[in-house]
């Protein structure tokens, strides 16, 4: 009988199929082992490959770091973005869906605060982070100020009429760049809280507490 080909150690598979096997061990090593699973090594017997391998498709650590921290917040936001448009047109039941979303798996995740205290302790001193930040933070924050202006109404008045005619229809107009950032840190604080003491409130009640906060502001 002919002598069966020996299975190679390492199967071949596609550079981006790579980057994305490598991405994931770096995040669940994040979420295991903290600031440790930052090691080259514990990152390659995660994903099972050699440290040859990692330095093949990521000239250094801190590139697959900042593409680990894309990856996590591109998911984060194309779930919420998912949420809001099975929604439909309701300007209320969107929002509602990206609260919904948020508050849930996930993004509720208590194993994830690992990885973003490792992400927060690099962000100071590592630029790939930071530009990383800045570019996912951008569509973070611009996916919450389209659907605050689609809520409020005094918003709508001031991009379509103007201040003037805002102030003389009785509405004073919101700043949504300022109420975007301001929602972001609700949001963001109910989620730390969340994920120190899950017990502290429900997500039911956090996506109340948001609800309450939009229509504070005339939403």
């Amino acid at each position: 009988m002919p002598r069966s080909a020996a299975k190679p150690r390492f199967a071949r598979k596609p550079p981006e199929v790579r980057r994305q096997a490598l991405i994931d061990a770096t995040i669940e090593c994040l979420k295991r082992y903290g600031h440790e699973g930052l090691s080259i090594r514990t990152i390659s017997a995660q994903a099972g490959v050699s440290v040859g391998l990692i330095n093949h498709h990521f000239p250094n650590k801190d590139e697959l770091v900042a593409a680990a921290y894309r990856y996590i917040n591109a998911e984060l936001i194309a779930g919420m973005q998912a949420a809001v448009a099975r929604a439909g047109n309701s300007p209320r039941a969107r929002m509602r869906a990206f609260l919904e979303a948020w508050f849930s798996a996930p993004s509720l995740d208590a194993d994830a605060l690992a990885v973003w205290v490792v992400f927060w302790g690099l962000y100071r001193h590592s630029r790939l982070i930071q530009r990383a930040h800045r570019e996912t933070y951008q569509g973070y924050v611009g996916l919450l100020r389209g659907m605050l202006a689609e809520l409020l109404p005094q918003a709508r008045a001031s991009r379509s009429r103007g201040r003037r005619a805002a102030r003389s229809a009785g509405a004073q107009p919101v700043d949504l760049r300022l109420a975007a950032i301001g929602f972001t840190a609700l949001l963001d604080g109910l989620w730390l809280e969340w994920c120190l003491e899950p017990g502290t409130f429900r997500p039911a009640e956090a996506v109340e507490l948001c609800e309450a906060w939009i229509a504070s502001l005339g939403g």
